[in-house]
């Protein structure tokens, strides 16, 4: 099958870098390479469509060196299973996740134990437990040569477990999902409001203003917004939460879109 222009080097050759596939409730997939080692964290993307998507940001599914997965929520998980199959990717996961029975047979799959350092070739990988309501959920935070990258998404709240394990990144995605207004007035059941709200749930554009400040900006390159819901939120409300903490200056703000993801981003 066809999957776009002949593979090319990645940008910023040396350099630890990332990307997004998509982000939102329609599914979630970020690239983290440094030039040595890529990998995909999470795919909630259908297989022909993640193919799609991995040849827009000029890569061949062959050249992943794993897929890490956070949890087994179907925007997340669903596409990990036919991903490895069909191209034989490593799969990194915690037994809590392994254990929905969601993810289907994979040909490697490696445990990740929660709080426990590991390594993908030349990348260095932090998984840490974070507040959520699925069975074993982790969330990463990625070095090498010297530059650290925080992918923080699908928590409730913003514990000091989360404040120490992402503070002292060069960048940092970072979930916004909802605006509490738009979910107070928006069309979700008043049950799946209480969920998403929940301290389990997903973090608010007010969440994430107030853990930006405990983490410090001094440090942070790029702020990614990500995991933007459909339904209530909006990216100028996301920036407008954030954007005051930054004196004006915005230029290091920016949004993962749902279908356009995000284009591959440097850290220097």
């Amino acid at each position: 099958m066809p999957l776009g222009p002949a593979i090319q080097p990645l940008p910023d050759a040396g350099k630890l870098r990332f990307a997004s596939l998509g982000s939102g409730s329609k599914g979630n997939a970020t690239l983290v390479s440094d030039g040595e080692t890529t990998v995909l964290v999470d795919c909630g993307f259908g297989l022909r469509e993640t193919e799609r998507r991995l040849a827009r940001l000029g890569l061949h599914p062959r050249q992943l060196d794993a897929v890490l997965v956070t949890h087994e929520h179907g925007d997340h998980l669903s596409g990990v299973g036919p991903l490895a199959r069909r191209h034989a990717v490593p799969v990194y996961l915690t037994p809590g996740t392994w254990l929905s029975g969601r993810l289907g047979e994979v040909p490697q799959r490696h445990w990740i134990t929660p709080q426990s350092r590991f390594a993908v070739k030349s990348l260095t990988i932090d998984p840490f437990t974070v507040p959520h309501d699925a069975r074993e959920p982790v969330q990463f935070r990625f070095e090498s040569r010297g530059c650290r990258l925080g992918v923080l998404t699908d928590l409730g709240h913003p514990t000091d477990h989360v404040v120490e394990a992402f503070h002292g990144c060069d960048a940092l995605i970072l979930e916004c999902n909802h605006d509490r207004h738009m979910l107070e007035v928006g069309p979700y059941p008043p049950r799946l409001k209480r969920r998403v709200g929940g301290n389990w749930g997903h973090l608010a554009n007010v969440q994430a203003a107030a853990l930006l400040q405990r983490l410090g900006l001094d440090r942070l390159q790029r702020i990614v917004c990500s995991h933007l819901s459909e339904h209530n939120n909006r990216p100028e409300l996301a920036l407008e939460a954030l954007a005051p903490l930054l004196d004006g200056d915005a230029s290091r703000l920016t949004i993962a879109a749902q279908d356009s993801g995000l284009q591959w981003q440097a850290i220097v």
